[in-house]
């Protein structure tokens, strides 16, 4: 039971983080049209975020 065996061993690694799987599935599924989505909405996550604290005034220029 070959089968039995491997998945144990996957069980006993360690997980990989969401940035090593998201580039994983990426590079084996050739789902390259992904990569400016996901840029575009960690750009606009990261000033939603800075616009909430004393940066503001410093990113309401930009605008």
């Amino acid at each position: 039971m070959t089968n039995d065996k491997d998945f144990a061993d996957l069980a006993k690694q360690g997980s990989s983080g969401a940035v090593a799987e998201f580039w994983y599935f990426l590079r084996h599924n050739k789902k390259w049209w992904l990569t400016p989505i996901v840029l575009v909405m960690v750009v606009l996550s990261l000033l939603i975020f800075l616009a909430a604290t004393g940066a503001a005034p410093l990113i309401y220029t930009l605008f």
